[in-house]
């Protein structure tokens, strides 16, 4: 039988170190590795911090956070309503170029990228969006 554990907290930097908790409780309730369970856990809590920094900037509204389990894979899915935006069409950052001749950001998206196995995404049909990370073999 599936289950899901899910959480719906304010989308402020308050609520990070909450969703990064659940996201480390649900795998250790699904028994998932340690490092793949840290390389999730920062992914989601990057990807949050995304949304409520470049999502609703300052404004208020919610993340709603959900982990599953399906086979030897550990699924969470961000939802919130903040406007529409597909981080999987964010270019790679060139992180080969000299520090000075960076652009200051962008590398939260390649970080989520880096640490997760597949992230899919998915405009809300009433509006919002739906990010969705996934962790293959560590259950």
């Amino acid at each position: 039988m599936q289950h899901h554990l899910k959480i719906c907290v304010p989308a402020d930097i308050h609520s990070l170190n909450t969703i990064r908790e659940f996201v480390e409780q649900a795998a250790a309730a699904y028994g998932a590795d340690p490092d793949g369970t840290y390389d999730l856990s920062l992914a989601v809590y990057e990807a949050a911090n995304n949304i409520v920094e470049h999502g609703y900037r300052g404004e208020p509204g919610s993340i709603e956070v959900e982990a599953e389990r399906n086979g030897d894979s550990l699924i969470v899915r961000l939802r919130d309503q903040a406007p529409a935006f597909d981080p999987t069409q964010v270019p790679v950052p060139d992180i080969l170029l000299p520090l000075e001749n960076r652009p200051i950001g962008g590398l939260g998206v390649y970080l989520i990228k880096a640490s997760v196995d597949r992230l899919e995404y998915r405009a809300l049909p009433r509006g919002g969006n739906e990010l969705t990370l996934v962790k293959c073999g560590i259950l």
